[in-house]
């Protein structure tokens, strides 16, 4: 049966591909929407509020932006993210959102099928990603435009899913919703195979290319034969892995790929502080496993505080969280509440009301300013925790020096790290600082900024936030990036495979 309907990857002989997409996340999800033929195209009567950009799209305004120089449509761009397309991309679709505007986006989108590059996108889930593994998330994230995908009005898909549309906030399990009804809706399907596990992704050598089987029948992904060429598909990567059955089997699978595109966001390891006692029961690494606790209610008629230890949104959502549930919360982190590199600082007070609050809280009711011990809340900023001990007790290092505060629960969020064992060395050499572990914040993947190519490893792609973009309204820059250089990349092929012809043909 096809891969379409079984949605099972063949075992022997592999399958080559073009393209494998390692994670059906957002990410993911709109880089496979891109490579399946939709074009943005400037809208006939669109004008950008930006005069110099507005100018250089006039110049090419029959073209898709696809077809176009992004580094010349970037140049002079500025935005809330250091990847220059996605700043490129952001300012086309929501047009300066970062000053407060609500202008419609420019685009329009067109499906052009002959532009379709053959591709597999593999994910542990269904297509959402991380967002599924949210969805008993009892807090809400905003609901604007940036967290939709192109094609598919956010607003517009959840006006028809819920009764009160009133509200302007839509939970996690929403947004798992939406991506997965988005692959669905945009005929994506074919390209997404669900419950895989990649286990290796290795750079063959040409040695190992040559003694490779025959590649299997196209219509075994049921893709276009012309695309599936031989001559047009080089075996740079193999990518292994097993696929869980319904019964709880593994199918294990290999597949042969020219490029691989890395879209497995940074969720898979919660970081660590790596202190005595990080291991007791009353000690969540995630928000998910709190809001359990809480459902559970064994954190019910506590009067001591709840440890929130992090500067960043997980960790303001744990204090929200715990503040709905009144419960007190004694907030660590280690920057001062000023420093301009808080996530706060980039967020518009209008669209983010709930972490500006949160944030308030931060700087405003610090252990100095606390009438007593007992405040709903109190922040320690420029502190550290040494220790948690088994009766419900944790150390603190300031400048002030040592403090032992009694708690009832500590929630450890300073971020997480992607998990990149399939590759070789965990990905250590493909980062901006050399043999060191990938993270989004201090070692993202160095790419080329306007192909997303790894500048350290031709042929692997990176996305969203393993290249620094975590906002979902910065990642469908990645997405515009890579489909661009494929694109340029299979026309090159397939007209040095017209001249082959015509050589041989003279001969």
């Amino acid at each position: 049966m096809p891969l379409v309907e079984e949605s099972t990857l063949p075992a022997d002989p592999p399958l080559t591909v073009p393209l494998v997409v390692i994670g059906n996340g957002p990410s993911g999800i709109c880089l496979s929407y891109m490579l399946s033929g939709y074009r943005p195209y400037i809208s006939p009567d669109a004008m950008h509020p930006n005069p110099i950009l507005n100018s250089k799209l006039e110049e090419a305004r029959h073209l898709s932006i696809v077809e176009q120089d992004l580094e010349y449509l970037s140049e002079g761009l500025e935005g809330r993210s250091s990847n220059p397309v996605a700043v490129l991309f952001d300012t086309l679709l929501h047009p300066d959102a970062d000053f407060g505007y609500d202008y419609p986006s420019v685009l329009q989108w067109k499906l052009e099928q002959q532009h379709y590059i053959p591709h597999l996108v593999l994910g542990k889930g269904p297509p959402g990603g991380a967002w599924h593994a949210m969805e008993g998330s009892i807090l809400t994230l905003s609901l604007g435009d940036w967290m939709e995908l192109p094609g598919l009005k956010f607003k517009e898909w959840i006006a028809g899913k819920r009764r009160n549309i009133k509200s302007d906030r839509a939970t996690p399990e929403e947004i798992a919703s939406y991506y997965k009804q988005y692959v669905k809706v945009m005929g994506l399907q074919r390209n997404f195979v669900e419950n895989t596990y990649i286990t290796s992704v290795t750079k063959l050598c040409r040695n190992q290319e040559d003694d490779q089987p025959e590649i299997p029948p196209p219509q075994t992904l049921q893709i276009d034969p012309e695309a599936e060429s031989e001559s047009l598909i080089k075996r740079n990567w193999e990518v292994c892995g097993y696929q869980r059955a319904a019964d709880g089997s593994h199918l294990p699978f290999c597949l042969f790929a020219e490029s691989v595109a890395l879209a497995t966001g940074t969720f898979d390891s919660p970081a660590r502080l790596d202190v005595e006692g990080e291991d007791l029961p009353f000690v969540y690494h995630s928000l998910n496993e709190f809001e359990v606790a809480i459902s559970k209610g064994k954190l019910c008629g506590n009067t001591d505080h709840v440890l929130v230890v992090g500067a960043g949104l997980t960790a303001a959502d744990a204090v929200l969280c715990a503040y709905n549930n009144k419960l007190p919360v004694m907030h660590v982190f280690r920057r001062n509440a000023n420093d301009s590199n808080l996530i706060f600082k980039q967020l518009p007070k209008n669209l983010y009301p709930e972490y500006h609050k949160v944030y308030h809280m931060m700087c405003t009711q610090s252990y100095t300013t606390a009438t007593h011990l007992h405040s709903t809340y109190i922040s320690y900023p420029e502190h550290c925790v040494l220790s948690l001990m088994p009766d419900k007790k944790c150390m603190l290092q300031g400048a002030s020096g040592l403090k032992i505060l009694k708690i009832c629960a500590a929630l450890i969020l300073i971020g997480s790290h992607p998990n990149l064992f399939f590759l070789k060395e965990q990905g250590r050499s493909i980062g901006h600082i050399p043999n060191q572990p990938i993270s989004c914040k201090g070692n993202p993947v160095h790419i080329n900024p306007y192909t997303y190519e790894a500048t350290k490893e031709p042929n692997l792609f990176a996305l969203g936030p393993l290249v620094g973009d975590n906002f979902i309204r910065f990642l469908k820059g990645g997405a515009l990036g890579i489909t661009r250089c494929l694109e340029v990349r299979q026309n090159k092929k397939k007209l040095l495979n017209v001249e082959r012809e015509d050589v041989d043909g003279i001969a």
